[in-house]
């Protein structure tokens, strides 16, 4: 692909995160007494910011609710720290090299500022990003905002980007503006559901996710 700048989501596709992330939100809700729901439920949801994602596993939520489980899942998920062993194998060199030959690289995630900042750092892949956005800060996804934003720091056209992602809030956010995507299997989301938002491709693999990239 000849663009000039590659945006990443975070979890399920640079992180192998998502088990850590389901189990510290099924803790912190039952934890409450809030029902337990299907494994498949609480990964479902990851991409989401957690607002949007508690209105989705539990309807009906109070605000002041949403602030127990919140504090709740932080509790659980920050006992465990992001390092270079949780990056997926082979993504830190493709960003590296995707850097080297000039493509900006970015980051568009549901986590939260707090949660990508220690991420950031501790993974080792903090150096390589020009701009992050987090759901707290701006707009959850599939909502675009926060991949418009990224385009106004780099003064870029959406079919200048790629958005890389592994589930169907990142897929169905790029295409909102017109901007290609590219689905991985590796996270939460599988081929069949990826499909639906028209990507410019699903890959299986990191090594045919820089084919696709044009390393």
């Amino acid at each position: 692909m000849n663009v000039k700048v590659v945006i990443f989501d975070w979890d399920g596709t640079l992180i192998d995160s998502v088990d850590h992330i389901a189990d510290s939100l099924h803790q912190a809700a039952t934890d409450l007494g809030y029902p337990e729901l299907e494994r498949e439920a609480y990964r479902d949801i990851i991409g989401l910011g957690m607002i949007e994602a508690l209105e989705r596993l539990y309807p009906g939520l109070s605000r002041e609710e949403m602030v127990r489980i919140r504090e709740g899942y932080a509790g659980y998920f920050f006992q465990k720290v992001t390092t270079p062993q949780n990056v997926f194998e082979g993504i830190a060199p493709m960003i590296a090299d995707l850097r080297g030959i000039g493509r900006g690289c970015s980051v568009a995630t549901g986590k939260s500022r707090r949660g990508l900042e220690g991420a950031l750092t501790s993974s080792g892949l903090g150096v390589h990003f020009d701009i992050t956005r987090c759901a707290d800060e701006t707009r959850s996804k599939p909502d675009p905002l926060m991949l418009e934003e990224i385009l106004s720091f780099y003064g870029y056209a959406p079919e200048e980007a790629v958005m890389v992602g592994d589930t169907r809030y990142d897929l169905d956010m790029a295409r909102r503006i017109g901007m290609p995507a590219i689905g991985v299997e590796w996270g939460v989301h599988k081929r069949d559901v990826l499909e639906q938002y028209d990507p410019h491709a699903v890959v299986s693999s990191v090594a045919e996710l820089r084919r696709v990239l044009g390393l």
